[in-house]
């Protein structure tokens, strides 16, 4: 039910959720599920940054660009595709996707689960209270019996650059909703977005030049992640340039002026910067309960915001800081809305490792996918985390390309595999694939990790032949030697 019309009496909820993209979609659902009533609060779109911004529209536009890339490597396939791509088609595809930036078909969804729905700017207005501010003027005022739920996401994180605020800069929204390729486009930084951007608008027609602070890219995945990828943007034309900062930019006869630190001067007609995320919590009350704006929201492993008493404000997704990344956001939603339900049922909460009432997998079993030529999948630890964090592992490399399925693929198939043991339990804690179509393999390492599989209880899944998965069984292969 759509109440944004009501206003007056305070209206009590059991749960009250600000925040309406999948995380808090998940979480009011989840919230109703359990026998107590939810409404939810959101000023934009409904289905919010990953159906709009994000997720679905830059997968819209990276699709035909992986499928050409891996249509090109199999023989009889090569002519058919060798053109350009058709960036109407693909556009229109893209807007489709992103069902043309209209959510009544998520507003359906809300109203088939039985949660409430109020439109406007929600704030919290003290304990366990919430005044939403709606379009039209009106206050519209809540109480909640048992919880308030923030799900407010992320949004792109500036950086301070003289003249930012002159050149209309792109962020991964403009990235994302673009309705044409900019005939040069400068892409400033090495992370998700910034690959997955300019594999995107390179192939869509774009000359990219992408200005990297960092010595390589995707810093936070294995170093041969980055490199791997690297390659794949110099093949398609992309200009990759490391250890490069922006000192300053302005917008002169229409181009985007560039001045880097070491004083070269670069022109684009868009600029993308893809310079992190910040959480949105500058406007949503926090210091009405004595939290600080704009910062990060610390949570227990039920989420529970860790600073507040009584435990009635939780906190899921991308606000709290803990992964970055829709699906596990998701995760995190289930696990709160069953937490709240047990809480407010008087029910036992489990909180032992992999109970039902914690999220274990986000500090464990964590998967990502970029979808670049080649892709990257990666779940668990790096090597770069395990010295981090002292964690003693084995390193277990395997080239994909060795692989009969990789054969089969396509002609001159490039990837890797690296596989971390934990060697005093015998189970798997980390896995990195690069190479094309690698992203269907990591929900097998995801499980092997979550499930904390031995070993000598994965030599007994045996993989098909002739698929890519086989390399499971070289890895496997390798490590006992």
């Amino acid at each position: 039910m759509n109440a944004s019309a009501a206003s007056g009496a305070v209206r009590e909820y059991d749960v009250i959720v600000i925040g309406a993209g999948p995380v808090g979609e998940n979480v009011a659902e989840r919230a109703r599920a359990a026998g107590l009533s939810s409404v939810i609060v959101e000023r934009e779109l409904l289905g919010g940054e990953c159906s709009f911004w994000a997720c679905e529209p830059s997968k819209a536009l990276l699709r035909p660009v992986v499928a050409r890339a891996d249509a090109l490597r199999v023989p009889g396939l090569r002519k058919a595709v060798a053109g350009p791509l058709d960036v109407d088609a693909v556009l229109a595809h893209r807007d489709k996707m992103a069902s043309y930036w209209k959510d009544e078909s998520q507003v359906d969804w809300l109203d088939s689960v039985d949660v409430d729905l109020i439109r406007g700017h929600g704030r919290l207005d003290g304990p366990r209270q919430v005044a939403v501010h709606t379009e039209d003027g009106d206050v519209v005022r809540l109480a909640a019996r048992h919880a308030v739920v923030l799900s407010t996401g992320t949004s792109a994180a500036l950086p301070r650059i003289p003249g930012l605020d002159s050149v209309r800069a792109w962020s991964s929204r403009e990235a994302t909703s673009a309705e044409r390729a900019p005939g040069r486009l400068a892409v400033v930084g090495g992370g998700v977005v910034a690959v997955e951007m300019a594999t995107a608008w390179q192939a869509l027609g774009s000359q990219v030049t992408m200005l990297v602070r960092e010595d390589r890219l995707l810093q936070r995945m294995e170093p041969f992640a980055g490199e791997m990828v690297a390659d794949g943007l110099r093949e398609a034309g992309v200009d990759i340039r490391y250890d490069t900062s922006v000192a300053s930019l302005r917008r002169e006869d229409g181009e985007v002026r560039v001045t880097l630190a070491n004083g070269q001067e670069l022109a684009a007609d868009e600029i993308l910067l893809a310079t992190g995320r910040v959480p949105r919590t500058a406007d949503v009350g926090l210091e009405t309960v004595g939290l600080t704006p704009g910062d990060w929201l610390t949570v227990d492993d039920t989420f529970r915001v860790t600073t507040i008493p009584d435990g009635w404000l939780y906190a899921v997704g991308d606000v709290n800081g803990r992964a970055l990344v829709t699906h596990q956001g998701k995760y995190q939603a289930r696990i709160a809305g069953a937490a709240i339900g047990a809480r407010a049922g008087g029910e036992p909460v489990d909180d032992s490792r992999w109970g039902a009432h914690v999220a274990t997998a986000d500090s464990t079993a964590v998967p990502q996918v970029v979808f670049t030529v080649p892709e990257v999948a990666s779940v668990g630890l790096t090597t770069q985390e395990a010295e981090r964090t002292g964690r003693r592992v084995d390193v277990v490399d395997y080239d994909i390309g060795r692989v009969a399925g990789a054969h089969q693929y396509g002609e001159g198939y490039r990837g890797k595999a690296r596989m971390l043991v934990d060697p005093d339990r015998g189970t798997v804690v980390g896995v990195t694939f690069v190479g094309p179509g690698t992203g269907e393999l990591l929900h097998s390492a995801t499980i092997a990790i979550a499930g904390e599989v031995p070993l000598e209880r994965l030599w007994h899944a045996v993989p098909a032949f002739p698929t890519i998965s086989e390399v499971w069984l070289r890895l496997l292969e390798t490590y006992r030697g």
